[in-house]
């Protein structure tokens, strides 16, 4: 793997760990905001411990060694789960300021996954 790859794959792995463990710790903390967002999209409430259970999982699959097939199911989820998450405020009528978070986390999640080393 050229030198390019490797930084930018770390780079882009960095920052999409970052943003899905500190969203999956403020969902599974059930934050105020969180609470208020999940509700105005018309999901359950419970929805935020699931969501923030799967993230913090996905984040740890991404970063371990080894386990390809495990690593391809956190990205699809994380793919998923952003993607619903843009849909969902679009569906709402949601202004676009609400859309960046989550589009940033897709733009990330495609690519470290496309920069990710093969095992």
């Amino acid at each position: 793997m050229k030198k390019r790859n490797k930084i930018v794959f770390w780079v882009s792995t960095i920052w999409l760990s970052l943003g899905m463990l500190s969203t999956g710790i403020v969902q599974l903390i059930r934050m105020e905001e969180e609470v208020d967002m999940i509700t105005n999209l018309g999901y359950p409430i419970y929805f935020l411990t699931i969501l923030g259970i799967w993230k913090i999982l996905g984040v740890t699959a991404v970063l371990l060694p080894k386990f390809p097939v495990i690593k391809e199911w956190a990205y699809a989820g994380f793919f998923f789960a952003m993607s619903g998450a843009v849909i969902s405020h679009i569906a709402v009528g949601d202004s676009v300021k609400e859309l960046f978070g989550p589009t940033l986390l897709i733009v990330l999640t495609v690519i470290s996954w496309y920069f990710r080393p093969v095992e």
